[in-house]
């Protein structure tokens, strides 16, 4: 796992190539409208930074999106294990789940606009998006728990607890960490689309929103970096959370995290 993690981690030299192509790229353009140097966007961003505004759009679209994600992560898990457990829940799962998957985005926002307000529309969205990964991936995880340690638990009487927490969890907690590392950057995707079409106020989306609108590339450039770098510093705290909890809850290192 320790290789894979160094294979997918940015170089720097990588990063400054792009760089510099934004910028010669910019230059060749010579048109602020469409394209703005890399420059001007940091210039921007610190100047963003310096207003209370900015910290509002950041906290409200944050704290939405992040409850959109424990909410799919609680609700899928618990549909999860009940699924694994009766045959008729997850029966009843199937096309519901199938439908998330399948049905577009936009369609999901824009009813969820007929529906109620647009100020915790992205909660919705958020919500939706990532609880079919989490109810697949978990259900699949309790699935390839192997049934012979599970056998030897009910023959040696172990209590449930102690099953749940020494065979259950090291054989679920890789799969539903692979479910955080794909749901994080979707949640935020999706999440951060309808808040441009929703523009509920004091959002990160009607930034954007209004970025474009006035034709305000720099601003445009800034507010996305700043959903980028929100996504990757929630996906980097949520895995290093359940990674430590996984340690903790199993007693040692879990195989895949």
């Amino acid at each position: 796992m320790r290789k894979e993690t160094q294979q997918h981690r940015l170089r720097l030299w990588a990063v400054l190539f792009w760089l510099l192509v934004w910028q010669f790229a910019s230059i060749g353009l010579d048109s602020e409208i469409l394209l703005v140097s890399p420059v001007k966007v940091v210039v921007r961003l610190a100047q963003m930074t310096r207003t209370a505004l900015f910290w509002k759009s950041v906290f409200f679209t944050l704290s939405h999106i992040t409850l959109g994600f424990l909410l799919a992560v609680v609700t899928g898990s618990a549909l999860a294990g009940l699924s694994s457990r009766f045959c008729r829940i997850h029966e009843l799962m199937a096309p519901l789940m199938l439908a998330v998957k399948s049905v577009p985005v936009a369609s999901f926002i824009i009813l969820a606009l007929i529906w109620f307000s647009s100020r915790n529309l992205s909660i919705f969205i958020a919500f939706l998006m990532v609880l079919p990964i989490i109810y697949t991936n978990v259900l699949s995880g309790i699935r390839s728990v192997d049934r012979q340690l599970l056998e030897m638990a009910q023959v040696f009487r172990l209590p449930r607890l102690r099953v749940a927490r020494y065979i259950y969890l090291p054989q679920i907690l890789p799969y539903f960490y692979s479910a955080c590392s794909i749901s994080i950057g979707l949640s935020w995707k999706a999440g951060a689309a309808a808040e441009v079409i929703g523009m509920p106020r004091g959002s990160v989306g009607e930034r954007l929103q209004q970025a474009k609108v006035y034709l305000d590339t720099p601003d445009l450039f800034a507010w996305t970096i700043v959903i980028v770098a929100l996504s990757l510093g929630c996906e980097k705290l949520v895995l290093a959370l359940v990674a430590k909890c996984a340690v903790r809850l199993s007693g040692g290192p879990v195989d895949g995290i």
